[in-house]
């Protein structure tokens, strides 16, 4: 690590996985630079976690916005103690898309999709150029179970799921790392905000936010590009991934498959 490079970059981390990021990575002993639209429930995470002697800047920011967006894109790129990235601000519904508020399905799409490529982008540029950084996307098991809440927010997801393997491709050679984070049913307020209280789901399959970053942060230190904190067998989602790279070969052909019946037309 470069000298004096050792702040972390925390999105949505006023509550939820993003706070309890903010208590761990403290432990560990980075500086923090934590951002999020609340600024109150922001200083109360930030003054709990100045208890471990390390440097803590807040930035009360709506990446819901471009501008926001782009306030911190520039902090990435212009500052070089920043080399990991939580990339955790985000929303969700549980509603039927045919029940959804188009609108808000368009602020989900800024939030999860906009956001979250922006400053992936901006990180990705910042540390290939330094050969050194983090870059930690969280998703959801959404990603992979289109069918069991929202749409949208399923769709939104896959797309954090697709950029982050993608990205490790590019980044994996230049030294920088890149982990996607896949929970389950997670006991935060984002439940309660997607219209379905957590209290309503069956406890046997909601995990607590210090048990998914702590497993987080496990496989991580493992190297892990995707982690699914609930998942018992590393081999499940391995036969799952390589049977999607079995498909690639016969993906883009000059002429359609057989079974349509057009030989010849």
């Amino acid at each position: 690590m470069t000298a004096g490079a050792r702040t972390a970059l925390i999105t949505g981390a006023s509550a939820g996985i993003g706070a309890i990021y903010a208590d761990r990575l403290a432990k560990r002993g980075w500086d923090l630079l934590l951002a999020a639209r609340s600024g109150e429930r922001l200083e109360q995470v930030a003054s709990k976690v100045r208890r471990n002697d390390i440097s803590v800047e807040t930035v009360i920011v709506d990446l819901g916005a471009q501008s926001g967006q782009r306030q911190l894109a520039d902090r990435l790129r212009d500052d070089p103690s920043i080399a990991m990235l939580v990339n955790n601000a985000g929303f969700g519904s549980t509603a039927p898309l045919l029940d959804s508020d188009p609108d808000v399905m368009a602020q989900m799409i800024e939030l999860n999709v906009g956001a979250v490529a922006r400053l992936a982008h901006a990180a990705a540029k910042a540390f290939a150029a330094r050969g050194e950084g983090t870059v930690i996307n969280i998703a959801s098991i959404a990603a992979l179970a289109p069918r069991i809440l929202n749409g949208v927010y399923s769709g939104t997801k896959a797309f954090v799921l697709a950029l982050s393997q993608s990205l490790d491709g590019e980044l994996a050679p230049k030294g920088v790392r890149v982990q996607v984070v896949l929970p389950g049913a997670v006991a935060t307020d984002f439940w309660a905000i997607s219209g379905s209280p957590v209290e309503t789901l069956p406890q046997d399959i909601v995990m607590s936010p210090e048990a998914v970053v702590d497993a987080a942060l496990a496989g991580l230190d493992l190297g892990e590009l995707v982690t699914l904190p609930s998942l018992p067998s590393v081999s499940d989602w391995q036969a799952f991934d390589e049977a999607r790279e079995a498909l690639l070969p016969n993906l883009s052909r000059a002429a359609p498959a057989a079974r349509y019946g057009l030989a010849g037309d």
